[in-house]
């Protein structure tokens, strides 16, 4: 059984609810944040309501977990939105939102953690991109902007952090039946899975087998890392 203690964001549904639910699994401690309330109840689960774009808010949350907790040894930088629409169609404020709770969410997350993470013994930071990067998908261009934001700051960071010992890679899922492509009509999930190597859907356990790699304690030199699900690269 494992000791760690895993900073989820996003992780009151989908995905990131999937893993906390893993994580818990293994034994971990979780601490979840979302802007809602979470539905886990587990006695090595704590919950904090956030919106990850807010900087006083997440400020407060960091402050309240450095007087609660030793360490972090995980940071998984989950949280995102999307809104399927044709640039040209995208409102302002939309493609603000998606920018910050994207972008600005994880930098604010990374930032807030490192003292946390610096006290680890084998400290990890996992972002989650996605595979609209690589593929360049129509109508989904201020979302594959917002994580090619995050994978060049992944790539980055990974650098800035190496000299103590924490590493930042990314993982880019290919589609997961979650909130985010319920809203996707079922032809064009089906063309875009068809351009996969793996032409699947992925399941939660895809892009935690992806995780668990970053964090293993002998995963040490694997930083700066983009892994992409389905053969898309």
């Amino acid at each position: 059984m494992s000791d760690r203690h895993v900073l989820i964001t996003g992780a009151t549904r989908g995905l990131g609810r999937s893993l906390a639910e893993h994580y818990l699994a293994q034994g971990d401690t979780v601490i979840g944040c979302g802007r809602g309330p979470s539905p886990l109840n587990h006695e090595r689960y704590v919950h904090a309501c956030v919106d990850v774009a807010d900087e006083a808010a997440v400020k407060a949350l960091f402050a309240d977990l450095r007087r609660r907790v030793d360490r972090l040894d995980a940071l998984i930088n989950n949280a995102g939105i999307a809104s399927m629409n044709l640039m040209a169609l995208t409102p302002v404020a939309v493609a603000r939102r998606i920018m910050e709770t994207n972008f600005l969410g994880t930098f604010l997350f990374t930032q807030g953690g490192l003292r946390l993470l610096r006290r680890s013994k084998h400290p990890r930071i996992v972002n989650v991109s996605t595979i609209a990067v690589p593929l360049g998908l129509e109508g989904e261009s201020v979302y594959a902007a917002s994580k090619s934001a995050v994978e060049t700051f992944t790539r980055v960071t990974a650098r800035e952090l190496g000299q103590w010992g924490i590493t930042c890679n990314a993982v880019g899922p290919s589609p997961v039946r979650t909130d985010l492509t319920r809203n996707v009509s079922e032809e064009a999930m089906t063309k875009l899975i068809a351009r996969q190597a793996v032409p699947r859907w992925a399941e939660p356990s895809d892009v935690a087998n992806v995780v668990d790699f970053f964090l293993r304690p002998d995963s040490g030199l694997v930083t700066g890392q983009v892994v992409y699900l389905g053969g898309v690269a």
